[in-house]
């Protein structure tokens, strides 16, 4: 098969367009034909893209193939596998220590990936699962947001926060976001009621006694964030640790976490995309032969929404 790779640690420079071995699913494995795949920006500096575990230890894993977002086509099963069936349609988060998606075929386990929305083409569909499984996470399963709540995305034109807003509305709370002024028209259609410029404003200024906050911002932001929460709010990070003391002093909650595969939200988002009430937001669409070029973007380019590889049609 044809696949990007990296044979010696580093960043864009260290990828190259070439052929590799097409791998075959192990048990509890599916073989997924690549239609799209989607990229992350800081990806070619985790630990576990290079290696066999989340905190770097153990051998390295080079060559690797990185890009873990996809939506493609099951091609075959490995053994004790019921569904899903070979050629349907799936999208999925691949865990971090395994190679990625930037490639013809990617053998994964079948436990991890659901059926693609039907709405949208793999090219939206791989741009969802990184960010709205976080977004999900971050909202679902650490803040257990209500309806009616109020939440402030701190970061709400982000490649994650985009999908925070939208999902935070979609559940029926009341949003806010801060963002830069460019993109403050855009996040309000994303379904934010108050957008605030934070270079200009002070979101202190803006809001109070909120039920969540997410940080995708860090910093003094995060620092900032607390006295604009209830007793009994949570702060989520995407960034950094928050400061339990901090926490418990103004009786809140602080939670840190790194998003993990999750086939049951992942279906929850698939019928959130067929439903019309989260849309995937793309910032360019690039053939697998450019996945160096897309890394680049990461790097240098201001962007609204995902860099995308198209694999095949």
């Amino acid at each position: 098969m044809h696949a990007v790779r990296a044979h010696t640690r580093g960043g864009p420079e260290q990828l190259v367009y070439e052929e590799a071995p097409r791998p075959e699913p192990g048990p509890g494995e599916v073989l997924v034909a690549v239609k799209a795949a989607s990229m992350t920006p800081t990806e070619l500096s985790w630990s576990a893209t290079w290696t066999h575990s989340m905190d770097g230890t153990g051998p390295e894993r080079t060559p690797i193939i990185p890009s873990h977002e996809f939506s493609g086509v099951v091609a075959a099963r490995g053994a004790g596998v019921e569904g899903p069936a070979e050629g349907e349609a799936v999208y999925g988060l691949i865990p971090f220590t395994r190679d990625g998606a930037a490639a013809e075929f990617v053998a994964l386990p079948a436990a991890v990936l659901a059926a693609k929305p039907v709405t949208v083409d793999h090219d939206h569909a791989a741009a969802l699962p990184l960010a709205a499984l976080t977004a999900w996470q971050a909202l679902v399963d650490h803040a257990d947001l209500q309806a009616g709540q109020h939440v402030l995305v701190q970061g709400g034109a982000g490649g994650v926060g985009i999908y925070v807003v939208q999902l935070a509305a979609g559940l029926g709370a009341r949003v806010s976001a801060t963002a830069a002024a460019a993109d403050l028209e855009f996040v309000k259609g994303l379904g934010a009621e108050q957008v605030i410029d934070y270079a200009h404003d002070r979101f202190e200024d803006h809001v109070r006694d909120l039920d969540v906050v997410v940080d995708l911002v860090g910093g003094a932001t995060q620092s900032r964030s607390w006295s604009v929460l209830k007793p009994g709010g949570v702060l989520v990070s995407l960034v950094s640790p928050p400061d339990q003391q901090e926490a418990a002093r103004h009786g809140a909650r602080g939670v840190f976490f790194v998003v993990e595969p999750d086939q049951n939200a992942l279906r929850s988002i698939a019928e959130l995309v067929d439903n019309g009430r989260l849309r995937p937001v793309l910032d360019r669409v690039l053939p697998l032969t450019e996945t160096r070029s897309g890394y680049e973007a990461l790097e240098t380019a201001k962007r609204r929404g995902k860099i995308v590889i198209h694999v095949a049609d």
